[in-house]
């Protein structure tokens, strides 16, 4: 798409008036801006790295949209001023030059990481990242998955710091066909680009509000913050005349909110929205003050050397930064600000051996054309590595093969007997059975009501109920429940279906069975879709009465619940314990007449389990948790299963399925659970027989 476009040379009838371009030396070198950048870098790096004090430092990212915003854009109307038209094709060609080299290096670097040091159950999704990455796409991938509950839970990418520059250049398609369509009348570039920054901080309050993750990775919610420094370019004339004392002071103020936001700001914080309002405004008022040059402004201090350097090496410096703090801690996990400053030096090496020598090689720089060849190929060579290393996967070694848990359990007298000695077996095993099923390097089983759209996620509140088990039975069974219910649907859909009953299965991402407002972490903000959808699914079980409800959920807090005032309830150890058990029994009493049951929530393994057992495949002992690590809020647990046995509703313990003194991730031939709490649908059909004696007891 960009070579397309690219190859299109614009002019405009005539030259532009000079009031439209920045005046006579504002297109300046600017070492504040340089020290900015610095500031910028650090900030991120900081918070990636842990800095608890600097929680809130991505808002350096908001500093370089700013920057790259008001850069650009002078740049462009010093074109335009200059010739008196704008040639996109040396635009990209700039582009490419700038961000491709080092951009290449850094991905092939982290994929190459990724097969040696990271457990291979993360490589094809690593590549894929990649691929994403080299089409400007990944954001748009990020926020897909930041909905996607699933996926939410999984370990960061390596390549995911890349959401940044997919945002920029996506601004960049649209932002130079803006100012060559207005390029008659100032008035009229100002007018568009006031429009696309206030409907674009429009979208970010709403979006932020309605999903996060789409708000914080989104384009459309993210352009005005680049408009933001635009503006500043295109009205650069008339600020480089405000007073030189006003300048200096609004220069602090400016950097003061940056610093400010990143000190003040967590990741509880509900971003962007209304919250980037702080970091950006600031952002653009140390720009637009630093156009008034002044001895005593913010510029002084951002234009020291030290920082001058940094600033230097601070694209370099993101890219490297996050792939070796991710993947340098599978080495060093306990040393995170020396991998981060190995990132710097790396930064500084790739700066001398290519992003500089790149960008400014005659040859290159020249010719339009030329440059643009060698973008693509930069991106041929990363899209050429990713698709093909996507196609293997790094070797595990297997031990030797397990009895085949599925059989084992259908053939015996006692099935839980059986079971519990595959656990102790398969506890004291050192290596995965070469027979495992499924594998680890692809565990990621959807239930087939989840496969079939009939699970809920996060921002929807419909009511679906897909009908299993035997559909022309009388008798029906709800399941109902957050994921947890979910990951039992295998093992109650073979019981149903041998016992003759109709399943209905109704369950949604997050979404607890206790009473209860929480605060959503992925969505970051009240789940008050959770309450519309609970309430609608128990108005369905009171309407149709079925002879019998699963309930299941997650005992943990989530983000904490809010109480009747709508303030946000803390966690407060056992008080807080009480809490949940009443609220617990408030939807109880809700299913009152009605046979329920109440499956308590799985113990969780150690960590991802399919990643831990592909990092020690040779010792997997090291994955086996005891089973007193394993369960997660007992006394709540213990609060919670009193006050169900209280209103008359069956306890069905699940922890003999998966564990004794101990929760291995392997039992016999089956991989129990498909990351750091689901369980794997192979292993939930296999332990179907216990689900079934323990549902329909009467047979």
């Amino acid at each position: 798409m960009q070579s397309a476009v690219s190859s299109i040379l614009i002019t405009t009838p005539r030259p532009v008036p000079a009031a439209a371009a920045p005046a006579s030396g504002h297109s300046r070198f600017r070492p504040d801006i340089e020290g900015l950048r610095a500031v910028a870098v650090t900030l991120v790096v900081l918070s990636h790295a842990g800095a608890g004090r600097f929680a809130g430092g991505y808002v350096g990212v908001d500093v370089f949209f700013v920057i790259s915003g008001f850069l650009i854009t002078t740049l462009l109307l010093a074109e335009r001023t200059r010739a008196g038209r704008i040639s996109l094709r040396r635009f990209y060609a700039r582009r490419a030059l700038r961000l491709l080299p080092v951009a290449t290096v850094v991905v092939l670097s982290t994929v190459a990481g990724a097969w040696f040091l990271l457990p291979a159950t993360r490589f094809h999704e690593i590549t894929v990242d990649a691929l994403y990455s080299t089409f400007y796409g990944i954001n748009w991938r990020l926020a897909g998955q930041g909905v996607d509950y699933m996926a939410a839970a999984a370990e960061p990418s390596p390549l995911q710091h890349l959401w940044s520059l997919a945002v920029e250049e996506q601004f960049y398609l649209v932002w130079p066909l803006l100012i060559l369509i207005t390029a008659r009348s100032r008035r009229l570039l100002v007018a568009a680009l006031s429009v696309l920054v206030a409907g674009s901080l429009a979208l970010s309050v709403w979006q932020t509000g309605e999903s996060a993750p789409w708000a914080y990775f989104g384009s459309h919610t993210r352009a005005w913050e680049l408009g933001a420094g635009a503006l500043v370019a295109v009205g650069s004339a008339r600020l480089a005349t405000l007073p030189r004392g006003l300048a200096a002071a609004l220069s602090w103020v400016g950097l003061a909110a940056v610093g400010a936001a990143a000190l003040t700001f967590t990741e509880e914080t509900s971003f962007p929205g209304y919250a980037a309002l702080l970091p950006v405004l600031g952002t653009t008022v140390v720009i637009a003050a630093g156009l008034r040059l002044t001895r005593w402004g913010a510029g002084s201090l951002l234009g020291l050397r030290p920082l001058r350097e940094i600033g230097k090496l601070s694209y370099g410096w993101y890219l490297w930064h996050w792939p070796i703090l991710i993947i340098g801690a599978v080495a060093w996990p306990e040393h995170p600000y020396a991998l981060a400053a190995g990132s710097l030096l790396l930064a500084l090496v790739t700066y001398h051996l290519v992003e500089n020598p790149l960008r400014s090689h005659p040859r290159l720089r020249g010719r339009a054309r030329t440059g643009l060849l060698a973008g693509l190929a930069f991106s041929l060579l990363t899209v050429t590595v990713a698709a093909v290393g996507g196609r293997f996967t790094p070797a595990v070694p297997y031990g030797p093969p397990a009895p085949g848990l599925a059989a084992e359990l259908a053939a015996a007298r006692d099935p839980q007997t059986r079971l519990t000695a595959l656990i102790d077996e398969s506890a004291r095993r050192g290596r995965m059975p070469s027979n495992l099923t499924p594998p680890v390097t692809s565990p990621r089983q959807e239930p087939a009501h989840d496969a079939d759209g009939c699970h809920v996620d996060f921002i929807d509140t419909e009511v679906r109920g897909c009908v299993y088990g035997d559909r022309t039975a009388k008798r029906t069974v709800f399941l109902v429940g957050d994921s947890r219910a979910g990951h039992w649907f295998a093992a109650v859909d073979n019981a149903a279906r041998n016992q003759h009953w109709r399943l209905v299965a109704l369950t949604k991402s997050a979404c607890q069975i206790p009473q209860v407002l929480v605060y959503n972490v992925v969505l970051k903000r009240p789940y008050t879709e959770c309450v519309q959808w609970r309430d609608a699914v128990f108005a369905r079980i009171a309407r149709e009465r079925p002879q019998m409800v699963v309930v299941a959920s997650n005992d943990l807090d989530n983000g904490g619940f809010y109480d009747e005032s709508g303030k946000l309830v803390p966690t407060e150890g056992r008080a807080d314990d009480v809490r949940w058990a009443q609220r617990w029994e408030q939807s109880f009493r809700r299913l009152a007449g009605i046979p329920a049951v109440l499956l308590q929530d799985t113990p969780w393994p150690a960590g991802i389990a399919p990643a831990c057992l592909a990092a020690h495949a040779r010792k997997t002992r090291a994955c086996v948790r005891p089973v007193t690590k394993a369960i997660y809020e007992p006394n709540r647990r213990a609060l919670i299963a009193e006050k169900a046995r209280a209103a008359g509703i069956r306890v069905v313990d699940p922890t003999p399925w998966l564990c004794t003194a101990v929760c291995p991730p392997v039992i016999g031939d089956t991989l129990v659970y498909r990351d750091k709490s689901h369980l794997t649908q192979t292993y939930a059909a296999a332990v179907t027989p216990l689900v079934e004696k323990a549902l329909f007891p009467a047979g």
